[in-house]
C-alpha cells in the first residue's frame, strides 16, 4: 500500500523523529511505499489567509486554492493510508499541524455537497507523550484528541481509524529510567504497526 506519512515536529532530536524513522523501517520492512510531507523541514504555512478564509467562510468554489495546498490533496488522493505523526502539544498537535488541517481540509475537497477527497483505506495517528496514561488526567486527554482528529477531521474520510499514544516519554521529572525503557518498547510497537498497516 501507498502510505502518506504527515510528519510534524520541530526537532530531529525528539523521540518523535524516532518513531518516524522506525515507522519508515517497517514500512519498508513489508514492501509498502511511502511519501512524506514533514510540515516543518517543508516550510508549510499553516496560517489561513484572508483569500482562504473568503473562500471557507462563504463556501466560494471560485477562489483558487493555493498551491502547496494542492499539493497536499494530490498527495493525500495518490495515498491508499494517511499516517499522522506528531508529538502532543497541551491536549493538541502542533500548531503546523493544526494550520495544516485549516488550509488542506478545504471546501470541495474535504467536504461539501461532492467532496473530491477519496475514502482511504485507513488513518493512523501516533501521538508522543510526555505524561503517563496510567493518570485518569491524560486517559481524558487523549479521549478529547480523539474526538476531534477522529471524530472531526477524519469522520467519513477514512474506512478505518486506529490511534496510538507513546507515553511517559518525558524527559527529566524523575523518568530518564523509564523514558530509556520506554523508547524500546514503543519504538518496537511502531515497527509491527508499519508492518501491519
Amino acid at each position: 500500500m501507498k502510505v502518506l506519512i504527515v510528519y510534524c515536529h520541530p526537532s530531529k532530536n525528539s523521540f518523535t523523529y524516532e518513531v518516524k524513522e522506525t515507522f519508515i523501517k517497517g514500512l519498508e520492512s513489508a514492501g509498502h511505499t511511502y511519501v512524506i510531507s514533514d510540515l516543518y523541514a517543508d516550510g508549510f504555512n499553516p496560517v489561513m489567509s484572508e483569500n482562504e478564509y473568503i473562500r471557507e467562510g462563504f463556501y466560494n468554489m471560485d477562489s483558487p486554492v493555493a498551491e502547496d495546498v494542492l499539493l497536499e490533496q494530490k498527495k493525500i488522493n495518490e495515498a491508499d493510508v494517511i499516517a499522522f505523526i506528531y508529538p502532543d502539544f497541551w491536549t493538541s498537535s502542533p500548531a503546523m499541524l493544526e494550520g495544516w488541517f485549516q488550509r488542506v481540509w478545504t471546501y470541495g475537497f474535504a467536504y461539501g455537497d461532492d467532496p473530491s477527497m477519496k475514502c482511504l483505506k485507513k488513518a493512523l495517528f501516533l501521538i508522543t507523550m510526555g505524561g503517563s496514561l496510567k493518570d485518569e488526567i491524560r486517559r481524558d486527554q487523549l479521549e478529547a484528541m480523539k474526538t476531534v482528529m477522529v471524530g472531526d477531521r477524519i469522520r467519513n474520510r477514512a474506512t478505518t481509524c486506529e490511534v496510538y499514544a507513546f507515553d511517559e516519554m518525558t524527559r527529566g521529572h524523575g523518568n530518564e529510567a523509564n523514558r530509556d525503557e520506554n523508547v524500546g518498547k514503543h519504538l518496537r510497537k511502531v515497527f509491527k504497526i508499519a508492518e501491519k498497516i
